[in-house]
């Protein structure tokens, strides 16, 4: 049986011809694909040999970020996680801040803590849907209105929380029913109802601020407001919820 070198020998140069054409187009195609890929490497030894070889690690994979993930608090959802900003700190660390701020500001205390507690339960993360942020859930627009350039920076939220409350209860009179609403469905929509709005997340807002505030233990100033302006929740004989102030 004759070597492969002694067919080669024996073969017309039209043969020979196609061989090395065919040799030629399947090293044009290893080099495409090492352009294309950039991963094929030619290599020649010592010998005169020619490998071929992947040169490149393949590209890494990133594993996709953690979503945040929602939470139910003070009766909606809101979300918090490792992409949230938020400088953590603790209880006393932020009565601290509640204590500084409101003396500044000439509010009471005990009604900045009530906020706080039925706005994120003071979670320094807290983000609602609606787009609130941090202890006093402030939304962008006032964040920014009142100088907090980073509302998940607990500081910056309570000193900015605390202004825009003090300029509610100026604006109306010491009103706390008007102001709570206000901080909780905007300045225009008590103005427009010229009262408590009648939307139930505000009332029921409303009440909860207050009930916080009112309760035994709060430390709550004795001259600050008369609790007989709070709104009351009640059912009628036939089932209804009533909302009253009366």
């Amino acid at each position: 049986m004759p070597s492969p070198r002694q067919v080669c020998r024996h073969q017309s140069p039209t043969v020979l011809r196609g061989l090395v054409l065919l040799s030629v187009a399947f090293v044009g195609v290893l080099t495409s694909t090492a352009a294309a890929q950039g991963q094929i490497a030619s290599v020649t030894d010592d010998s005169g040999r020619r490998f071929f070889i992947n040169a490149e690690p393949p590209p890494l994979i990133k594993a996709p970020a953690p979503k945040p993930m929602p939470i139910y608090i003070s009766g909606e959802f809101r979300v918090h996680g490792p992409n949230l900003p938020a400088m953590q700190l603790d209880r006393d660390g932020v009565e601290k801040l509640v204590k500084e701020a409101s003396a500044r500001h000439n509010v009471d205390p005990a009604l900045v803590r009530a906020v706080i507690e039925t706005e994120s339960h003071w979670n320094p993360s807290a983000r609602s849907q609606k787009g609130a942020m941090g202890l006093m859930q402030l939304i962008p627009a006032t964040a920014q209105r009142f100088g907090a350039n980073d509302a998940f920076n607990p500081k910056q939220n309570v000193e900015a929380g605390v202004r825009y409350l003090r300029t509610l209860l100026e604006r109306y009179n010491g009103n706390l029913d008007l102001a709570l609403a206000a901080y909780n469905a905007g300045e225009g929509a008590v103005d427009r109802a010229h009262g408590v709005p009648s939307i139930r997340e505000t009332r029921s807002y409303v009440q909860r601020v207050q009930d916080a505030y009112f309760r035994p233990g709060s430390g709550r100033a004795d001259s600050a407001f008369s609790h007989g302006r709070a709104i009351r929740r009640e059912q009628d004989s036939s089932g209804r919820i009533i909302f009253t102030n009366e």
